[in-house]
């Protein structure tokens, strides 16, 4: 369910998910796509300790 969300509101989730449709992926490769890409990112910001911050545009 996150990676539906982010997939849908995060502008860098989004851009992602539309690229992979957009280059003939199915939705749930591009889902899982993002949902790898949410996981890594969670890590990493656990790993540097370090908080979310929202790039504004």
């Amino acid at each position: 369910m996150p990676a539906l969300v982010a997939a849908r509101f995060n502008p860098d989730l989004r851009e992602k998910y539309q690229h992979l449709i957009a280059s003939g992926k199915p939705a749930k490769i591009a889902i899982v796509a993002v949902m790898r890409k949410l996981l890594v990112t969670a890590n990493a910001l656990v790993k540097a300790d370090r908080m979310w911050v929202e790039k504004h545009a």
